[in-house]
């Protein structure tokens, strides 16, 4: 009888291992999957600095969500997309007379920054539903997905709403609505890191102190802000005015440029203020970055939490850098697409340092899921 006990127990113990090692293999897969969606989204970014910087955003006036994956093929069909054009302001206010192939160039941009959009959300739906159906998917993350499934779709809408603000009285688009695009693709960028790390395994060193997790939530939530300001500065073209560092129209703070017409305006039209706003905020991200690698190090020194922070800090440094040399150098394309990337660099670690002090999501016996096993 206790042989026939010992035998169901060992044999009910194998099944729990061979178990958990599938759920485990099933999490690496996820993990995998949503690592090349961050690749795709990071390019997403990129391209569509690169679409802004050249000015290339309001080439195509139209959304076809479904059609416009085709680009124009023949001579007319490049007339009839160029006739279009000419008829916002863009067009007859800046680029009256523009040649077709001047207007090919900008077309190519917005055509190849939509078509990412739309590859982004097939890399993301189509593997999504396969590891639901396949039951390859832990239950508790298929609501975050299909929320982060949502922000993508809402994310077109927001895109062409950003776009049709250049379409009839404006020569570009909204900084109001560029800013939340970026914010938006920001989010969704910061949320898939926090899945992919959620569901990987930690060090299973417990937290230097109580509050680190939400110290450091709160610091990827300043970064975030500061995106946030970023896209103001990019949508208004601000980073060409006072291309000088450390002051600014002879010192701190540009005052001859405040506009008393503008009152609380200042802060999102003013073009020096809100440069001033982006570049002093730098500095509280900053600073709030180093004050906790210092703490994190003083209460657990040599740990993975304090290591972790002090990348970080060094990551929001090298971000500060490359902002500089961007603006002294007046904002050339090469130098602002990499402070755009970075941010999101910088971004995507911080969610995750905070995601590693959270702790990951436990396993479906309910042990901790560790680097250790």
């Amino acid at each position: 009888m206790a042989a026939t006990t010992f035998g169901s127990q060992k044999a009910v113990a194998a099944f729990s291992a061979q178990r958990r090692e599938q759920e485990l293999r099933h999490r690496a897969q996820v993990r995998g999957w949503l690592y090349i969606v961050l690749l795709v989204l990071l390019a997403l970014v990129v391209v569509g600095g690169a679409t802004r910087l050249t000015d290339s955003g309001l080439s195509i006036t139209e959304w076809k969500p479904i059609h416009g994956v085709i680009p124009p093929i023949g001579e007319a069909e490049w007339q009839e997309e160029l006739e279009k054009y000419r008829q916002i302001p863009e067009y007859q206010q800046i680029n009256k007379g523009m040649s077709l192939d001047e207007f090919k160039f900008i077309f190519w941009w917005e055509w190849g920054h939509r078509l990412l959009a739309r590859g982004v959300g097939l890399v993301f739906a189509l593997p999504l539903a396969f590891f639901w159906v396949a039951g390859r998917l832990d239950r508790r993350l298929k609501l975050p997905l299909l929320g982060l499934l949502a922000l993508g779709g809402l994310q077109g809408f927001i895109g062409w709403w950003m776009v049709m603000s250049g379409l009839s009285e404006r020569v570009d688009v909204s900084q109001y609505r560029l800013a939340v695009h970026l914010t938006l693709a920001s989010l969704i960028f910061a949320g898939v890191v926090a899945v992919a790390r959620w569901i990987a395994p930690h060090s299973g060193e417990a937290k230097p102190v109580a509050g680190a997790d939400r110290a450091a939530l709160g610091l990827a939530v300043i970064v975030l802000v500061q995106i946030y300001l970023g896209a103001l500065v990019a949508g208004l073209d601000a980073g060409l005015v006072f291309n000088e560092w450390p002051t600014m129209d002879g010192g701190f703070f540009p005052a001859s440029q405040w506009d008393a017409a503008l009152g609380i305006r200042n802060l999102f039209d003013n073009h020096a203020i809100v440069q001033f706003i982006h570049r002093t905020f730098a500095y509280v991200v900053w600073a709030a970055a180093l004050f906790h690698a210092v703490k994190l190090w003083r209460l657990a020194p040599g740990s993975t939490h304090a290591r972790r922070a002090g990348v970080l800090f060094a990551l929001v440094s090298a971000q500060a850098v490359v902002g500089i040399v961007t603006l002294l150098a007046y904002v050339p394309m090469n130098w602002a697409l990499i402070h755009q990337a970075t941010a999101l660099v910088v971004l995507g670690f911080a969610v995750a340092h905070w995601r590693g002090l959270a702790g990951p999501l436990p396993l479906a016996d309910g042990s901790p899921h560790r680097i250790d096993g």
